[in-house]
């Protein structure tokens, strides 16, 4: 009889075991950690914002990310470009190499600014996505006070360069790989910008981007929200889906930036979140999660940073700034996430820099 019992025991044990195995896990998301060789800065002449990271076949660490003239101020809309580093390890230290899409000419739709990198490797091949505009090159911005020039916040477009190797060179395109909407009714009838992309489990090419439309007062417009978008192949065509993510009721500007990628079934997104009190907004990095890549809804773990960072010492800091997420994934484990970040000083003079941040996934199941 003792034997019967341990034998059904032994195979309940398996089962719930093999249940748990099957189960999609929710994911706790934390942060580790920093130290202070993972902060790339542009010291006292450049800003540098958004970095994203590949690694090469050269076994080296490619990061793609924003920059521009630190003196002219916050004028990442009018003079970024996307410039490329290398590491021997994905928490750093970088060195600036080139610049990987730089100026090329205002007749072009993405001839003056490039920003807001995002790289991939699908099929031995490198994609880099990004937001590009053209317009004046006019400077607006007030020190201390920055300022939009809304002839190139408005240009905004999502585009895709391609390469066989992280060092270039780059094949640009004449057009946008996500251009506006036609429809004046349509939520990106304005501006299409900020792309996040992932490959999904059929093989297809998911994009979640950010979009403006034209239903409030322009120049600015709006509401602010992201849509959907999914291709057969990298470079498009993509397939607009017509609902909104990431909302909040009654808010114009819920989100930003997210990053999106697909593991363990369920689609998993790191979102900068906007909590609006009055005029004050206050951000942080939430998580978001998906079946399908098209709905999305807060995940049970939902906040990850309130923009405070541990460095390795044990001081905490608080930042002004902490967005721009970028996970890298390597041998399907994600091990950094990649923010920009800044601080504003006592004289109102921010400091921008990017930082790679360990990064730690704890998984929960709903049964045992």
């Amino acid at each position: 009889m003792k034997k019967l019992i341990i034998i059904a025991a032994l195979a309940c044990l398996a089962i719930s075991c093999t249940k748990k195995t099957e189960e999609t896990p929710d994911y706790k998301i934390s942060l580790g950690k920093v130290s202070t060789q993972s902060v790339f800065s542009g010291a006292d002449s450049l800003s540098h914002w958004g970095g994203s990271v590949v690694k090469g076949e050269d076994g080296l660490y490619h990061m793609f990310y924003s920059r521009w003239p630190k003196q002219i101020g916050w004028e990442w809309l009018t003079y970024s470009e996307i410039a490329h580093a290398v590491s021997a390890s994905p928490f750093g230290p970088f060195e600036f190499k080139d610049v990987a899409l730089g100026d090329r000419g205002g007749e072009y739709w993405d001839g003056l600014c490039t920003h807001n990198p995002t790289i991939h490797k699908f099929d031995g091949k490198y994609y880099l996505y990004y937001m590009g505009n053209t317009g004046d090159k006019k400077i607006v911005s007030i020190p201390g006070k920055p300022k939009l020039n809304w002839l190139h916040r408005n240009n905004q477009r999502i585009g895709v360069a391609v390469a066989d190797n992280p060092n270039g060179p780059w094949k640009r395109f004449d057009t946008p790989v996500l251009d506006i909407s036609s429809e004046d009714a349509a939520p990106d009838a304005l501006m299409t910008s900020n792309p996040s992309v992932c490959q999904m489990k059929d093989g297809k090419i998911l994009m979640v981007y950010k979009a403006v439309g034209k239903k409030y007062k322009l120049p600015g417009g709006g509401p602010v929200v992201h849509m959907v978008a999914i291709a057969d192949s990298p470079t498009g065509p993509f397939k607009k889906y017509p609902n909104p993510v990431f909302l909040e009721e009654g808010v114009r500007f819920p989100a930003e930036d997210p990053y999106i990628w697909y593991q363990e079934g369920k689609y998993r997104a790191i979102v900068k979140y906007i909590k609006h009190e009055g005029k004050k907004r206050d951000f942080s990095l939430v998580h978001y999660e998906s079946q399908d890549g098209i709905d999305w809804v807060k995940a049970k773990n939902f906040m990850i940073s309130d923009r405070s960072l541990t460095w390795e010492n044990g001081r905490t800091q608080q930042l002004d700034h902490l967005e721009r997420p970028q996970v890298y994934i390597e041998d399907g484990k994600p091990v950094a996430l990649l923010c920009a970040a800044d601080s504003i000083d006592e004289n109102n003079v921010r400091h921008a820099f990017n930082v790679q941040i360990p990064l730690t996934i704890e998984k929960e199941y709903n049964s045992i």
